[in-house]
């Protein structure tokens, strides 16, 4: 076979077929089982696959009802859990275990430490082994950690329960994402993933009144405040991870929810006119990995993702300490964190809207950090708490939509399945590295300016607009490359959909005569007739 992929007017695009097809002579099969892969592949031959608006938007709602609702409260819990901390702290944590501000940063530190570690490793288990046996499992586990940590009587206890509360969620934010990533389209998934991600700002909004409420409980078994915030939120997070084996569905290629007649057949289809080839299931193959790891994209998106999540952690974990810095008490710092994130919950929403319909990613990452970098720079030049309280909120609404846009737009541009899994993993293991960074930036000796920490926020800021530009940049480049050498694509989708891939004259269009159909499904996003998203989904 031919190592160049040979267009029909006699371009030559360079790439090296022997890393796409299997070099030990294997053909990659579709992850499904042989039932599941009939119904698949009959779909090629079907006449019912084509769905109107009606029955597309009936499979849309039974989706979203299955998925959405219940990964976002999955997520409120988490975030919930991981920041309460911040909210213990105003309700006698440091005077109780007689943390130091080192030991406190440390007992911080090491969540994330153990968290960004696991992120990888648990993307590939959630492929192995199914997505409502992984979360489950992981939940469980730690609310368990969630609520033992109401127990403990000193700091080296504290410290390893974190660490183990980090290990256990780390699974939960990216294995979710990459799901919704498998489920719906690329035109689709901004909202979903932002209905997602609004856990989190839920998170900050309630977590303030939750902890105003509890810390009153302080005397009730003997337990101060502080106990009871992480005793009955983690045994709430237990409670709600009790059903995750039934309501988490697994990939769509065995979701229960696809069940129905030939709707599997029809999502799938559905799918491919905007995901393609990269959506293909395939079965799990080291060399997938590899690929991600040696794409310079990998490390661009992510650093992009480590600067929008560094100012977001730092807000997330310190906006009570700020607060309480601008000379409020610590009862009222906890009810003052909570409108911030209301106003986070709304950009969050609008800019998912405006960027679906708009078919925008990269430059709302662009005015929403040039937001972020406004409000911090009014909290370091001034010391008024009324113009500081209103740089928090500017910042929080800043920060917040970004998240879930940087979410949406790694997920859209990677392929095979594989591959995108191992992306997204490297894409929140450095990405939620900043909340190690975050956690020894806001030293209590700065307050109320905290110059240290504002600053860093700053520096973060403008490299995730380099690296959003970066990116807008070179994806466009080359999908005008393509265009150049192969010609435009079809808008329906067809000239990458893996339902079409023995087609001659597409083998023909795009040089790829020879070629079996299950190699032409391995080369993924490197397949001459997809088209990357640049700042628009398309």
């Amino acid at each position: 076979m031919s190592e160049d992929l040979v267009n029909e007017k006699g371009h030559r695009d360079k790439v090296d077929l022997l890393e796409h097809a299997n070099g030990n002579g294997k053909h990659a099969t579709m992850t499904a089982t042989p039932e599941e892969l009939a119904v698949i592949e009959d779909a090629h031959n079907a006449h019912d696959v084509e769905m109107d608006e009606g029955e597309k938007n009936r499979l849309l709602r039974r989706i979203d009802l299955a998925i959405v609702p219940y990964a976002a409260l999955l997520y409120l819990l988490s975030f919930l859990d991981r920041v309460n901390i911040g909210q213990a702290k105003l309700a006698g944590l440091i005077t109780d275990l007689k943390l130091t501000n080192h030991t406190y940063n440390i007992a911080l530190t090491v969540f994330f430490v153990s968290y960004v570690a696991f992120e990888v490793p648990s993307n590939l288990a959630l492929k192995v082994l199914h997505p409502r046996r992984w979360i489950a499992f992981i939940m469980i586990c730690w609310s368990i950690c969630m609520t033992l940590m109401g127990t403990v009587k000193t700091s080296g206890q504290l410290i390893a329960v974190r660490f183990l509360l980090g290990l256990f969620e780390g699974g939960l934010f990216p294995g979710l994402n990459f799901l919704l990533t498998c489920f719906y389209t690329r035109e689709e998934q901004g909202k979903r993933i932002a209905i997602f991600f609004a856990g989190a700002t839920l998170a900050g909004a309630f977590g303030g009144i939750l902890a105003f409420g509890i810390r009153h409980m302080a005397g009730i078994g003997g337990y101060n405040g502080w106990r009871w915030i992480f005793i009955l939120e983690g045994l709430l997070t237990f409670v709600c991870a009790l059903p995750a084996y039934w309501l988490v569905q697994d990939f769509p290629a065995t979701s229960k929810i696809l069940s129905r007649g030939n709707d599997r057949a029809k999502w799938l289809h559905h799918l491919t006119i905007s995901q393609g080839v990269t959506n293909a299931e395939m079965p799990f193959e080291w060399r997938h990995v590899r690929r991600a790891f040696a794409d310079w994209r990998t490390y661009t998106y992510a650093l992009m993702y480590i600067g929008i999540a560094q100012p977001f952690y730092s807000l997330s974990l310190f906006t009570p300490t700020i607060i309480a810095a601008l000379g409020y008490k610590n009862a009222v710092a906890n009810l003052l964190s909570t409108p911030p994130y209301v106003l986070g919950f709304i950009t969050t929403l609008g800019t998912a809207y405006l960027s679906d319909r708009m078919r925008l990613r990269g430059p709302f990452i662009i005015f929403w950090m040039s937001v972020l970098i406004v409000g911090y720079i009014i909290l370091i030049a001034q010391n008024k708490p009324s113009v500081s309280y209103f740089a928090i909120f500017l910042s929080v609404a800043g920060v917040s939509p970004c998240i879930a846009t940087a979410i949406v737009w790694v997920g859209n541009n990677f392929g095979p399945i594989t591959t995108r899994a191992t992306t997204m993993g490297v894409f929140f293991t450095l990405g939620n590295s900043a909340g190690i960074i975050s956690s020894w930036v806001y030293p209590t000796t700065e307050a109320p300016r905290f110059f240290t920490g504002h600053s860093v926020a700053i520096g973060f800021a403008v490299m995730a607009i380099v690296c959003a530009t970066i990116l807008m940049v070179t994806n466009s480049r080359e999908n005008a490359r393509r265009d150049r050498l192969y010609g435009p694509v079809a808008k329906d989708g067809q000239h990458n959909n893996p339902l079409g891939q023995d087609n001659a004259e597409l083998l023909k269009k795009w040089g790829l005569e020879g070629m079996s159909r299950d190699q032409i499904l391995d080369l993924g996003d490197r397949h001459p007739g997809y088209r990357f998203t640049v700042g628009a989904s398309s």
